[in-house]
């Protein structure tokens, strides 16, 4: 490549576009984008000034911009990454912007150094080599990759046991969708379709890791999951973006995209093969219109639902299990290898094998089941299997009739909490925090059982955690755990919770997303619901479209939309018993709500969780909620509500005793009135790039135990009454980037056991204080402090710090 062709091409001229995009949208990375823009901009008159000289540079000088060249090429994906990344996701931002200054600074030490002495000394003679300034650069992009297929494959482990020693017909299904996706075709509709629990995604994933068709799409495959009521336009619009790399400011939530404009941007570039996933496709008027019709771009439905050869190319049917497949999959489960013990009757075995007719996910779960029990208990339950005849001939109405056997088998509050994942949304994470507290309110048990639940139920293969990589100690927050249920596992817990008269039900949920209430509901208002759990998932509600609901037992209200807006139902007036609401909203942007005057009739509330919600006017609520215990804000605009000065958070929340903030943006600083809630024992503010400062006098909170202050970069400082928390034990300063030191006075702090401070890079010194900590177990820091904390390891007894290893995550992609 001859040096000019690239600095005067069209690469030169999209990375300064892009920069200049950056400078006006990322404050994390304004700086390093600005100092970019002037060194490039310096670097076009010397590089033609090389040109005209005429001089023909030698290979290894050549060399040395042709690498100069990759890196700018590398530095233009890069700032495609920062103007894509939202801003919500603040440890990705991070990351990014020290990679945008790690390149910043191989630029200008090219521009100080070797740039120089090509123009000013003799060209011939200069022997500087730049190669392996750019191995660190390759292998952090390594690095990312290897821990992104890591999390990836975690989060896909639930699936991926099904088929253990399936080599054979897995291997079959790939072969038989490769063959259909790498056809001559450019482009394409194909389609994986079975019965629910027969392995279709698992297929599907295992598709999008194969290197042959990773190779093929150039690893541009993108994976949607798009369930029974999917907001099509949204989808639509993500989908578009990232088949097209392009962000389509112009289209704001519940806007049409029109298909010609599409179509349009798409012929301008060259046509790249993709390959687009949709998963969990229930009908033929969601899947048309997530069709693009573009050259290179094939897509694979998978779906229960065979759809006609109108909409689809070519489809694979995925056949259910043989004899031999089905038998060491329950074994597997069951006994833990692959084949049953010696002495064990073979004739049960397969006699149980045979009930599952071949459906993964329910040999799965009956084996698991039946993990560690006698023979005699598995006689029973073949007894059982086989008088589950349901009035409806459907074969998946009849496996999950099966299934019922593992549910039936659970003791009785391990089976409630089963119930009570039916009542949230199908394809989504649940946060284990809101689980947690939903199991401790309705179930009368502490964290410490509904916990050991959750892990028994992970056990039987009845969900799976999907856990985060900084949790696993005592001090992991619930929200850094989150739970996924297949989704036939979910329509066996809604079917079993659904036996019951519709007023009679424990647990009254709306299944699948719906522009209104149920009519079933609305027929039955003349007498009151005895749903303790009510679970309700709408697009926008105003008021007329509500109607009046007496719920006198309902404890737990999940309140699942998507919109702009949303008023609150005005049957909140009438649960009188309500101790846990949950308020999530799916849709792209953050949600005002209305009719706020309700929260004055909840006064036995004490867990309230909200999502993505635009809070306004604390001040404004006259009445308190004196039993509230937990408040978690998600993804939540503060709109400077935390900023005033007549906030009263006592007065508001006199028993508040956990605070949790992640994701939250347009707050500078916490009220001072929150350091008088002198019942608080846990405050976590997480992932929030607009906190600049915590209270003065934070050193009265004396019941803090647990304080969690991560990924605020521009915290610069913890307040010096830090050294008053004589009850606290774990402190969280993790990827405070602009935190500068700790204070002297967190000596004083004799009751502190764990210290995480992994990635502050400004803290480059510790107080002499910190050897007085005779509590402090455990300390995880970075190398450039590791060797101070080693002299105070030596200072406290039973102390043991390590070094944080790097971790690289692709959780945003699920939100």
């Amino acid at each position: 490549m001859a040096v000019t062709d690239f600095f005067v091409g069209e690469i030169t001229t999209e990375l300064i576009k892009n920069l200049l995009l950056i400078v006006k949208k990322s404050t994390l990375c304004r700086s390093s984008a600005e100092n970019l823009i002037d060194s490039i901009n310096g670097l076009l008159p010397i590089i033609q000034e090389i040109k005209q000289t005429g001089v023909e540079l030698p290979q290894i000088r050549q060399t040395q911009i042709d690498d100069f060249s990759k890196l700018l090429r590398d530095g233009y994906e890069l700032a495609g990454k920062v103007i894509h990344s939202g801003r919500w996701n603040m440890y990705r931002n991070l990351q990014l912007a020290r990679k945008m200054e790690r390149l910043e600074k191989r630029v200008a030490r090219f521009m100080q150094v070797t740039m120089q002495a090509h123009v000013l000394a003799d060209v011939h003679h200069v022997r500087f080599s730049m190669e392996q300034r750019f191995d660190v650069l390759e292998h952090r992009l390594k690095a990312i990759k290897i821990e992104a297929v890591k999390r990836m494959e975690e989060d896909e482990k639930w699936f991926e046991d099904s088929f253990v020693n399936l080599g054979a017909g897995i291997e079959l299904g790939k072969r038989r969708v490769k063959e259909m996706l790498m056809g001559e075709q450019d482009r394409g509709v194909f389609e994986i379709c079975g019965i629910g629990g027969s392995g279709k995604t698992t297929l599907a994933k295992e598709i999008c890791k194969d290197d042959q068709v990773k190779s093929y799409f150039k690893d541009k495959i993108f994976f949607f999951t798009v369930s029974q009521s999917p907001n099509v336009e949204q989808l639509r619009k993500m989908i578009w973006e990232k088949i097209s790399g392009c962000n389509l400011h112009g289209y704001g939530y519940g806007e049409m995209l029109p298909q010609w404009n599409l179509q349009y941007q798409w012929n301008t570039k060259s046509a790249s093969p993709v390959l687009l996933i949709l998963d969990d496709v229930w009908s033929a008027s969601v899947l048309e219109p997530l069709i693009f019709k573009i050259p290179g771009c094939k897509i694979l439905v998978v779906s229960r639902i065979k759809f006609p050869p109108s909409i689809i190319d070519c489809i694979y049917d995925l056949e259910l299990l043989r004899e031999d497949e089905a038998m060491s999959l329950l074994c597997h489960f069951a006994f833990g290898h692959n084949s049953f013990p010696r002495g064990f009757s073979q004739k049960l075995v397969k006699e149980i094998v045979d009930e599952c007719e071949g459906l993964p996910l329910a040999l799965k779960v009956i084996g698991s089941s039946l993990k560690g029990k006698p023979e005699m208990f598995w006689i029973s339950a073949k007894n059982r299997l086989s008088r589950c005849q349901p009035v409806c001939e459907s074969h998946e109405l009849q496996l999950l009739e099966r299934m019922k056997l593992s549910i039936d088998c659970l003791p009785e509050k391990v089976r409630e909490c089963f119930l009570d994942l039916g009542a949230f949304p199908e394809d989504k994470r649940i946060p284990l925090d809101v689980l947690i507290n939903m199991w401790v309110e309705l179930h009368d048990i502490d964290e410490e059982e509904a916990f050991h639940i959750l892990v028994e139920l992970s056990d039987k293969n009845l969900l799976n955690l999907v856990k985060d990589a900084r949790a696993g100690d005592m001090y992991t927050s619930y929200y850094e755990i989150s739970v996924f249920q297949h989704d036939v596992l979910r329509d066996l817990a809604i079917q079993m919770s659904n036996r019951d008269d519709i007023n009679q039900r424990k647990r009254l949920v709306m299944p699948r997303r719906d522009l209104s209430f149920p009519r079933e509901w609305e027929r039955n208002v003349d007498e009151p619901f005895h749903a303790r759990v009510i679970s309700v998932h709408t697009d926008e509600m105003r008021e007329m479209d509500w109607f009046r609901m007496d719920c006198p037992k309902a404890e737990v209200l999940i309140l699942n939309f998507a919109s702009s807006e949303y008023f609150l139902p005005p049957f909140l007036e009438n649960m009188p018993k309500l101790r846990a609401l949950i308020i999530i909203n799916y849709s792209a942007g953050n949600a005002v709500l209305h009719n706020m005057s309700v929260f004055s009739h909840l006064t036995n509330l004490r867990s309230l969780w909200f999502e993505k919600i635009s809070i306004t006017h604390l001040s404004d609520s006259t009445n308190p909620l004196n039993n509230l215990r937990k408040i978690s804000l998600v993804l939540c605009d503060m709109k400077d509500s935390l900023d005033e000065s007549d906030v009263d958070l006592p007065g508001l929340f006199p028993q508040l005793s956990e605070f949790t903030m992640d994701h939250c943006i347009n707050f500078n600083k916490l009220p001072s009135s929150i350091c008088r809630l002198h019942k608080l024992n846990s405050l976590s503010i997480t992932n929030c790039d607009s906190l600049y400062e915590l209270p003065s006098d934070f050193g009265e909170l004396q019941t803090l135990q647990v304080l969690r202050i991560y990924a605020c970069p521009h915290l610069k400082r913890l307040p010096p009454g830090i050294g008053h928390l004589v009850k606290l034990k774990y402190l969280d300063i993790s990827q405070c980037v602009g935190l500068r030191c700790l204070p002297e006075a967190i000596g004083c702090c004799r009751n502190l056991e764990k210290i995480d401070m992994r990635e502050c890079p400004q803290i480059d010194s510790l107080p002499s204080a910190l050897s007085f900590l005779e509590s402090l177990r455990c300390v995880i820091c970075d190398d450039e402090v590791f060797c101070q904390w080693k002299d105070v390891e030596k200072a406290v007894p039973g102390l043991c710090v390590q070094v944080a290893e790097e971790c690289y995550t692709l959780d945003w992609l699920s939100q």
